[in-house]
């Protein structure tokens, strides 16, 4: 059995002051949520926080982005060796932020997720196609191209300790909805593509959905049999909510 996941991915928000409260808010309600693996993705300046409050709970944290090498004259980045000495398990690599606004093409993205796997931090690797591409019929080419680029880059065994985000640009923010079962659908595909790989990875990989996962349509999309949580935007800001979530992967 693949124990759900959710993710909560802050994105670039919250003062001290809110990052405190929300961080306090999620602790004290994850305590009776044992069954579920909950990950919060605060921005660089609140990793302090979350290593503090966090250290003796369930929670894991991450970060939302880091570059190549253990350090360097690159004004600006962040190294897995730094996000390691502040208690970071996880790292998000290829989202679709940084796709798009940051225009870090598929050969980046292997090199980040070659420098995660190299420092010790698990890779959640986001891939998804935009309403162009899916209107086209490009969904299934556009996964298997950036799965492709990082299986080749790093090789299938990578994989092993990797959690896959789903993320269905068309439907983050646009009032576009992907239903549970479209949604299983591309996640039925990418494990089927994976097993072409390694049919035991395949297997045991979580896959999570990140297309505008919200407290009302979250029970829905996880009862379906190739989703295994959550990579959750902006409703992981409000701590009520993102519990709400948390509580219907159990």
């Amino acid at each position: 059995m693949r124990k759900k996941m959710v993710a909560g991915n802050w994105k670039m928000n919250g003062s001290r002051r809110e990052a405190r409260e929300l961080l306090d808010s999620i602790k004290n309600g994850a305590a009776a949520l044992s069954g579920v693996d909950v990950v919060v993705f605060p921005s660089f300046v609140h990793l302090q926080q979350a290593e503090e409050i966090l250290a003796e709970s369930l929670i894991a944290w991450g970060a939302q982005n880091l570059y190549l090498g253990n350090a360097g004259a690159f004004t600006g980045e962040v190294s897995g060796p730094m996000l390691v000495d502040y208690g970071c398990q996880y790292v998000l690599v290829g989202h679709s932020e940084r796709r798009m606004l940051f225009h870090e093409d598929v050969n980046l993205i292997a090199a980040k997720f070659r420098a995660a796997q190299q420092f010790g931090l698990q890779s959640i690797l986001c891939i998804g196609e935009t309403l162009e591409q899916r209107q086209e019929g490009q969904t299934e080419n556009i996964i298997q191209q950036q799965l492709a680029s990082v299986i080749e880059a790093v090789s299938i065994d990578a994989f092993r300790h990797t959690v896959i985000a789903y993320e269905p640009v068309w439907a983050i923010g646009t009032g576009l909805t992907a239903t549970p079962e479209q949604a299983q659908e591309v996640h039925a595909f990418i494990r089927n593509l994976l097993a072409q790989y390694n049919a035991d990875i395949s297997q045991g990989m979580r896959l999570l959905y990140g297309g505008s996962v919200k407290a009302d349509n979250a029970k829905g999309l996880f009862a379906m049999p190739d989703i295994d949580g959550g990579l959750v935007g902006g409703a992981s800001l409000d701590a009520k909510g993102f519990l709400a979530i948390c509580q219907a992967a159990m």
